[in-house]
């Protein structure tokens, strides 16, 4: 069989435009304004979740996947074309505004309970994709995309993401001390405290010894935490001083549930995948293998491709545009967009992806990250490991 060397020269990202999708994120409550201006429908407050968990699915379904890989050289010229990261940056001032749009019309808009309730849903993913979108940006190099993340978790106020995610998460991914990686038999609303709460004291812990190790105090405008959080804190108390106290109650509601849908996709992300320890004791690299990937077309277009999630934790540094596919990488059953509210439903996650784990370890479960009080359950029903013969 012949292989054929693609030149960079040659190359060419077919799918350069189509990166803009992810600005039909930060417009979900402007559209949704739009429809119920035009039909009279309060119903189309709800337009996020209808958009997020339903016309999206079915497009994955109907574009299908997408395994190519940019050649290894062009990627240098891939990451210096500036449009990439354009799009990231343009939106971050749409978020705000359609969160100032949210709060502005909870209070002004004289919406109903379940209108309220839409609204709220639908600013609370534009949001909590947002954290997405700081997620892309704050593992990079450039002071400037630093910032630009810290800025971006303002509207979900889940400022500590920016350093629990790149310095905790990054370092004890797909083992049991880490906060954000789920395990088997773990249920969603058993994994969301323990992540939540979990993420932000370790998040502490992290900048209190980079701090003091710096001889500074962990009360220090140094702070990562402390910078971010006060964003949220600005931004917040400026909506609440101009609109009042139903306002707040609206920002910190649609934030929570903009902080739960991140905290569903770290669920999915690295579920009952577990890094082993070597002979010194300390855990083997995080290799392809120790994420779920997903190659569904629209689904990454609109988040930057972060279901190559095996890629990225591999290559932290290297940009969305040039994430691969990787055989070896366990593959979910669909895009994010449809398995998030799969996660809700415990014995339906369970049904779906248990078997999934049991077939990536070969049926080797103590090699699984198991949930410890379901360990022993967890054995003795799916515990049968494949010999596996070694070639003469």
């Amino acid at each position: 069989m012949t292989t054929t060397t693609i030149k960079s020269t040659d190359w060419v990202d077919g799918k350069r435009s189509l990166w803009a999708m992810g600005l039909l994120i930060p417009l979900m409550p402007f559209i949704a304004w739009g429809l119920v201006s035009l039909t009279g429908l309060g119903l189309f407050w709800w337009f996020g979740p209808m958009f997020f968990y339903g016309i999206v699915p079915l497009a994955d379904y109907f574009v299908g996947d997408d395994k190519a890989n940019p050649p290894e050289s062009a990627v240098a010229k891939l990451e210096e074309d500036r449009y990439y990261r354009y799009v990231t940056y343009a939106y971050i001032p749409l978020q705000f505004i359609a969160t100032i749009l949210g709060a502005w019309m909870a209070v002004n808009g004289g919406l109903n309970w379940a209108e309220m309730l839409g609204l709220i849903f639908t600013v609370g993913l534009v949001n909590g994709v947002g954290i997405n979108t700081a997620h892309e940006l704050g593992h990079k190099k450039e002071n400037v995309e630093r910032w630009f993340a810290k800025i971006t978790l303002a509207p979900v106020a889940y400022g500590h993401f920016f350093v629990e995610h790149n310095r905790g998460h990054h370092v004890r991914v797909a083992t049991p001390e880490d906060p954000a990686s789920s395990r088997m038999g773990e249920s969603f609303w058993s994994f969301l405290p323990r992540t939540m709460i979990g993420s932000f004291t370790s998040a502490w812990e992290l900048e209190k010894v980079r701090l003091e190790r710096e001889g500074k105090s962990v009360w220090s405008l140094q702070n990562h935490n402390l910078q971010a959080w006060s964003m949220t804190v600005v931004f917040f108390g400026a909506i609440s001083l101009v609109l009042g106290p139903i306002a707040l109650l609206f920002l910190v509601v649609q934030a929570f549930y903009g902080a739960t849908v991140l905290e569903s996709v770290n669920y999915l992300e690295h579920y009952g995948l577990m890094r082993q320890k070597q002979a010194d004791g300390r855990y083997e690299r995080c290799e392809p293998r120790h994420s779920w990937n997903s190659n569904n077309t629209v689904t990454n277009l609109l988040l930057y491709q972060l279901q190559r999630h095996s890629d990225h934790h591999a290559h932290g540094t290297r940009r969305y545009q040039s994430l691969r596919h990787f055989e070896e990488a366990p593959q979910l059953p669909s895009g994010y967009t449809a398995l998030v509210p799969v996660t809700y439903f415990p014995a339906l996650w369970f049904m779906l992806m248990d078997r999934r784990v049991v077939a990536h370890y070969n049926g080797d479960l103590s090699k699984a990250n198991l949930q410890p009080e379901k360990r022993e359950a967890l054995m003795a029903r799916y515990h049968r490991p494949q010999v596996v013969e070694k070639a003469a």
